[in-house]
């Protein structure tokens, strides 16, 4: 059992679990979260805004580690995932853990490495410039024989080490790359547009082996999704899970939890997007926890822990028969206007029989708005719960067109 878990980042949800079950931790965060961690009891590691974009610095952090006796990282951002690699190399002095942790972190790495390992992936490049861009958007539509006339076939720029869709651009048309374009979004992933049923899955991995597996059901992404999976993807699961295993193996994982996302084809082809090996946004793991009634927080930290007996590991999952009696979604609520001052949650809403909670708070009087980065500033969420997954699919869709904030 690790003699002390290094939690990097901050989550919540993490540290409350760890306090619950009495293992070891410490926090390494911004030192803004300082006084907060002092007041609860937190153990805490304050580290300067301004080194968290320097990885080199993983010598330094290791210094400052040792009085807490830490011999397993676990990252809690995306931004992280390095600092623990880094720090994991040492604890179990394999340096590459570090080189694998690079593959999470860089989107065109990650996609050759999915590409020589034999997933299915879209045609994509790293490019530097709109003019690359350009000749990127025509070499795909030479490949797909797009006549004179016709549309162009559409391309997403990403980040090249950003979280989730941070930075991501749609690019339907060339009068696109111009219009959408900056040169500050450069370098970057150019891809094409996977198609299909758009998923996640976050898979417990321990000894390289799947010890668990969540398939989360996107309703609409960044706004709306529910655990487990309904009926369609229910049936894949076997072949979904055949898939996992392939990238865990491909990518060589063998501490953690990842979080790939997939595109599943009327032809029931899975073709790969891409994969994280930190918390999921959208609330994921609340949504997984209760409906597999086992903490998936906890489960996640202890899956970094080589050196955990499969006893202790088992005790944190829930049983290998267990079967979900109720799906669990929620909607991520964004004001739709740029200036809002109330909150508005219909009886419609709050009286249906799938309601739950919410957590959406008033705001203030003629509260500005910033812009949105990703999905990840929303202002709250509204959860459901039911044992239909049709019917959740469908309130979900019809909720999140509401207002709720003017």
């Amino acid at each position: 059992m690790a003699k002390c878990f290094g939690l990097i980042g901050w989550s919540l949800p993490v540290i409350e679990s760890m306090k619950k079950s009495g293992y070891p931790y410490v926090v390494v965060s911004f030192d803004d979260f300082e006084t907060y961690a002092k007041e609860n009891d937190i153990p805490f590691i304050p580290y300067p805004l301004n080194e968290w974009s320097d990885q080199t610095n993983a010598l330094d952090l290791l210094e400052k580690l040792k009085p807490f006796d830490v011999d397993v990282a676990v990252p809690l951002y995306e931004e992280t995932v390095e600092w623990a690699g880094a720090l994991n190399a040492f604890y179990r002095d394999d340096q590459r853990v570090l080189n694998r942790a690079f593959l999470f972190r860089n989107k065109t790495m990650m996609k050759r490495k999915a590409l020589i390992g034999g997933l299915r992936v879209g045609l994509f490049e790293e490019v530097y410039n709109k003019e690359q861009v350009l000749t990127f958007m025509n070499r795909l539509n030479q490949a797909n024989l797009r006549l004179e006339g016709e549309e162009d076939f559409a391309i997403h720029l990403k980040p090249l080490a950003s979280a989730g869709s941070v930075g991501h651009k749609f690019i339907r048309t060339q009068h696109d790359i111009e219009t959408l374009v900056s040169d500050s979004d450069f370098p970057c992933l150019a891809e094409s547009h996977l198609p299909g049923k758009e998923f996640s899955c976050e898979a417990f991995i321990h000894k390289g082996k799947v010890q668990f597996l969540n398939i989360t059901e996107y309703v609409r992404l960044g706004y709306s999704n529910f655990s487990p999976e309904g009926h369609e993807l229910r049936k894949k699961r076997k072949h979904i899970l055949k898939q996992v295993e392939k990238l865990v193996e491909i990518f060589g994982i063998e501490y953690g939890m990842i979080h790939p996302e997939w595109f599943l084809t009327e032809k029931d082809e899975l073709s790969f997007g891409e994969v994280a090996c930190r918390i999921p946004g959208g609330h994921i793991l609340e949504l997984c926890s209760k409906a597999y009634n086992f903490d998936a927080f906890l489960a996640f930290v202890l899956c970094h822990d080589p050196s955990i007996s499969e006893k202790e590991l088992a005790k944190a999952f829930p049983s290998k028969s267990y079967k979900p009696k109720e799906y669990f979604g929620n909607i991520m609520v964004y004001p739709k206007a740029s200036v809002i001052s109330s909150l508005e949650v219909p009886q419609t809403v709050t009286e249906d029989p799938y309601f739950l909670e919410h957590n959406l708070i008033p705001p203030l009087s003629g509260q500005k708005i910033s812009d949105r980065s990703g999905y990840g500033n929303h202002f709250g969420t509204i959860n459901f719960k039911g044992e239909d997954p049709d019917r959740m699919t469908e309130i979900l869709l019809e909720y999140e067109k509401f207002n709720f904030y003017k």
